[in-house]
């Protein structure tokens, strides 16, 4: 079953973040069947992704992997970045 997680932060060039796509494809790919991704119409440097997750535990393990933090600082991610999790009602 999959879970939508919403991921937000900002970035130092939105036009350096948007060539990094394929890389987050390839990094994320292990743990989301998909996700979508958002501009903010008020702030330009600030994106948010929609992921389907398939694997939690392997999604939260990517985001902790020490390689993200190489492909954030490589697309000017700045931190914080704030993670929602779909909850079941």
């Amino acid at each position: 079953m999959t879970k939508t997680v919403v991921g937000r932060h900002k970035v130092g060039d939105f036009d350096t973040w948007l060539k990094g796509h394929q890389d987050r494809e390839r990094a994320f790919s292990p743990a989301v069947s998909s996700f979508k991704t958002f501009r903010d119409a008020d702030d330009p440097n600030t994106v948010v992704l929609v992921f389907e997750v398939t694997d939690m535990e392997k999604f939260e393990a990517i985001l902790k992997d020490p390689s993200s933090e190489v492909l954030k600082k490589k697309h000017t991610v700045k931190d914080p970045v704030k993670v929602s999790i779909q909850i079941e009602l």
